[in-house]
């Protein structure tokens, strides 16, 4: 089933005109819990990777002997899913309480070591054919796939991510890999995606207003402080919240390729290119979820009337403390190393 987003609460470049400048596309990928292939799109899914190629694995020495097992935290899933959408009575058994204690403990692996090389997760494929905003990758490449390890134990303060990006020619794939190697336990359960398939809309975009011309900027921010003190002042308790340039006419929240990228938590920061100084272009958004009450506009109109859990989680991944992940690359050469900044 095809993801429409609704129109925008108004016209924002009616407002303000001079954003006509700045719009751009932004592609939603609305990925919704499925079966995909190899040949697909997706999330958590099959990846085209050929059989006579090493898989991806994390080799920063790092302790990854003891999480929780992926097998378990699918099962997991599964069973609060089902368990939620139970009538008349919502929610876990005492019986399935006990099996979901079980099913969250935490393993040890006893052989492993922090110098073993760790599989990657696979985390999405996206072919170009089917994203209307990914951009060309290196050397006639189509196919952008993602990987990250399932631990947070890198770089200078030895909790931050590891993320790899891979392209590759499709058709040059004959023979692919049946049965990828994987982490045998992992150290954060929000790594692990649940497999989905991908409903890709194109829809227009607008930058962080921050990054906006100074004088277009204040004029946002004070219209937007107008319409507060409008709410406040109206006697309608039950009235929806004015709608807001960040949270509803600019970037939606979800999975996207190309577009804006958003910095709601920190100030924005130079994206450049440490090969060619560059400035880079958001390639990719990986959000810990769909729609949230505060952009609860850009909830699809095949989504209406579904409660926001689990329906605005499907991949089930969470990014640091529920933000958003933004990986960016080079536009001269998208092969130079990407970059990425957690909001």
């Amino acid at each position: 089933m095809p993801r429409t987003t609704p129109p925008r609460p108004l016209d924002v470049e009616e407002l303000f005109p001079e954003l006509a400048a700045y719009r751009g596309t932004t592609t939603r990928l609305h990925p919704r819990p499925g079966r995909p292939d190899t040949v697909d799109s997706s999330v958590g899914g099959p990846l085209l990777w050929p059989a006579d190629e090493p898989w991806p694995v994390c080799t920063e020495p790092h302790h990854h002997t003891r999480g929780r097992r992926p097998a378990d935290i699918h099962r997991q899933r599964r069973i609060l899913a089902s368990a939620w959408l139970r009538e008349p009575n919502p929610g876990p058994t005492d019986e399935e309480r006990r099996l979901l204690e079980q099913l969250g403990q935490r393993h040890r692996v006893q052989e492993a070591s922090a110098n073993d090389p760790l599989p990657l997760i696979g985390v999405a494929q996206l072919y170009r054919r089917d994203i209307p905003d990914l951009p060309p990758g290196p050397d006639d490449c189509d196919l952008l796939q993602v990987f990250w390890c399932p631990f947070d134990a890198h770089g200078p303060t030895g909790h931050g991510m590891l993320i790899d990006l891979r392209w590759r020619r499709s058709w040059e794939v004959t023979a692919v890999r049946a049965a990828p190697p994987q982490p045998r336990v992992v150290g954060y359960e929000g790594y692990l995606p649940e497999a989905c398939v991908l409903h890709p809309e194109q829809v227009a975009t607008y930058p962080f207003a921050g990054l906006l011309p100074e004088d277009l900027c204040a004029r946002i921010d004070a219209w937007e402080e107008a319409l507060e003190e409008q709410a406040e002042q109206s006697a309608d308790d039950d009235a929806a919240s004015p709608p807001a340039y960040q949270y509803d006419l600019s970037i939606p929240p979800g999975w996207r390729v190309g577009g804006f990228a958003s910095w709601h938590a920190t100030d924005p920061s130079p994206m450049d290119c440490r090969t060619c100084a560059t400035p880079m272009h958001l390639l990719l958004t990986i959000d810990s979820s769909e729609w949230d009450g505060g952009s609860g506009s850009w909830k699809p109109l095949e989504d209406q009337g579904l409660p926001a859990h689990p329906s605005a989680t499907p991949t089930e991944v969470t990014v640091g403390r529920w933000g958003e992940l933004n990986v960016f690359a080079c536009p001269r050469q998208p092969g130079h190393p990407h970059r990425w900044s957690i909001q």
